[in-house]
């Protein structure tokens, strides 16, 4: 590990600071979403109507061509906020969890789970990043053996969903909860990995000192080029049980929880269907 260190007026040299790998969620870490299966439980228990599941899965499909800019994205984060209020939390997760895990798969890039595993041996912290919502992130960031993870935070009030963002996770939030975790974790970010396929996301990748495309879209691939970051291709998506050979709570949780962030992703790209039509 390179020492950070600094010596002032005689005084002994900090310790060297920690190094993580910090993880993009869709397509980065999962190959692809569910939205389309996770619909249909959420329209049986009424949460959505019949116009919503077309549409999530018609923008889902636009969004996985196309990717999303930052003016797709913000109007996702109004639309995320508008569809969940009134919802209550703990039936979500009782839908997500009841349902989803038996009909999501492949769930996982095997690449990515490989070198998450990898920074793991080489002793770095892994840190799972996304725009999804934590109640989402979390679970799946436990399943593949991730040391923490930070995400989207929906204001909760009496159990519902109240309609407002606390803390979207998302462009320079994310740097703002990255230098967050190296003040606390004593990161040296100088030091540490990032991962990521959005041009979204290029103040993620710029924060750290090895910032790597993971499936880039085409603006960041251009980026990446320019600055002669690498560039990984990840096909292989495989299911996350079968990477663990006793599926746990945590394990089933974050199966579900994969289809939910999909959904998410799915359903708020509607934006980009206001934006078409």
């Amino acid at each position: 590990m390179t020492t950070s260190a600094s010596i002032d007026d005689g005084e002994s040299a900090r310790p060297a600071g920690r190094i993580a790998a910090f993880f993009d969620l869709d397509k980065t870490i999962i190959a692809k979403s569910s939205t389309l299966a996770f619909s249909k439980p959420f329209f049986d228990q009424g949460l959505i109507n019949r116009r919503a599941v077309l549409k999530s899965s018609y923008a889902q499909f636009l969004f996985l061509l196309s990717g999303a800019d930052h003016d797709q994205m913000e109007r996702m984060r109004a639309h995320i906020a508008n569809m969940c209020a009134g919802w209550d939390v703990e039936q979500v997760r009782s839908i997500v969890a009841e349902t989803l895990h038996d009909i999501v798969d492949p769930l996982v890039f095997a690449e990515a789970a490989d070198l998450i595993a990898d920074h793991k041996l080489r002793g770095h912290d892994v840190v799972v990043v996304s725009a999804s919502g934590e109640e989402i992130v979390g679970p799946i960031a436990d399943a593949l053996g991730a040391d923490i993870s930070t995400a989207t935070r929906m204001e909760v009030e009496n159990g519902r969903y109240n309609g407002n963002v606390e803390f979207y996770c998302y462009a320079e939030g994310k740097v703002e909860a990255m230098n967050i975790l190296a003040e606390a974790r004593n990161y040296d970010l100088t030091q540490c990995f990032a991962y990521s396929d959005s041009i979204t996301d290029l103040p993620m990748l710029g924060a750290v000192g090895h910032p790597t495309a993971v499936n880039p879209d085409r603006a960041l691939r251009k980026e990446a080029a320019s600055a002669g970051w690498p560039i990984l291709t990840f096909s292989n998506p495989v299911s996350l049980r079968s990477r663990i050979q006793a599926p746990s709570g945590t394990t089933v949780a974050a199966s579900a929880a994969v289809g939910f962030s999909a959904l998410v992703a799915g359903a708020v790209t509607y934006g980009l269907l206001r934006r078409k039509h």
